[in-house]
């Protein structure tokens, strides 16, 4: 079963581009239940709306509140994020043990919610004491401002990685792997056109040469079109390679006087 996200609160926010901001990263990674407590400019605004580029459904269910108490009063477990240090003695998480410590609490039947405080300035102390944990980012010391939209998807990538453990899968099937009897065939063909070429050279390294070439050539994996098309090239040089040479014959002997 899918755990319910945590809901995404904005104390203060100021900006309509960044609310849009926010839930386009919401919707990038499952999350559609967004807070905000007293926008600056009210709501709803129309830049929100353009700024989501059809991430619409967290503004369109979009709640506003006149506190940040009323804003967390259904749910069980609040984290602050913050990158500034207080005087509170709360628990400090980073985006990953809070992630995992929300799937808990939704296992034990608890609504969470990730509270985030204006462009500007913040959360404020008495916000932060409503919460149980802080949360703060592992970011450079020397810059520790970071775009709301951009905490808001760190943190909502990280509760995703807690439902979905995996790679997605490619975008579509690839072709299988070229069977060994044509790997086999595009080997040989290969060899033989660098034997006519003088590459193997000293005679005695050419075993030695001729696995090497096969291992590289194996480990790329080629379907039967890459084959034919590898193939293709080999025989285009080779065919190259003999015009030129009969280019040079000709030219030789046409300089050479007839004796």
């Amino acid at each position: 079963m899918t755990a319910e996200p945590p809901c995404i609160i904005l104390d203060k926010p100021q900006m309509a581009a960044n609310i849009g901001a926010v839930a386009r990263a919401m919707a990038n990674f499952g999350l559609a239940d967004l807070r905000l407590v007293n926008p600056r400019d009210g709501w709803p605004q129309e830049r929100a709306w353009a700024t989501a580029s059809g991430a619409e459904w967290p503004l369109n269910a979009a709640r506003v509140y006149d506190s940040v108490e009323a804003a967390i009063a259904d749910l069980h477990l609040v984290y602050a994020t913050t990158a500034r240090p207080r005087e509170l003695q709360l628990p400090i998480l980073t985006p990953r043990a809070a992630a995992a410590n929300m799937l808990q609490e939704f296992g034990e039947g608890h609504r969470t919610g990730l509270l985030f405080g204006g462009e500007r300035a913040g959360l404020e102390t008495a916000d932060i004491a409503l919460c149980q944990a802080v949360v703060t980012l592992p970011i450079d010391p020397r810059f520790r401002s970071l775009n709301l939209a951009q905490a808001v998807i760190i943190l909502a990538y990280e509760w995703r990685m807690t439902q979905e453990t995996g790679a997605p899968a490619i975008f579509r099937d690839a072709p299988p792997p070229a069977e060994a009897a044509a790997m086999l065939g595009l080997y040989e063909h290969f060899e033989r056109e660098l034997d006519t070429a003088g590459f193997f050279h000293p005679p005695e390294k050419k075993p030695s040469m001729v696995q090497n070439l096969r291992a590289a050539l194996g480990r790329a994996r080629m379907s039967d079109q890459e084959v034919r098309t590898f193939r293709g090239v080999v025989t285009a040089l080779s065919r190259g390679r003999g015009r030129v040479l009969d280019k040079l014959a000709r030219a030789k002997a046409a300089s050479t006087p007839d004796t």
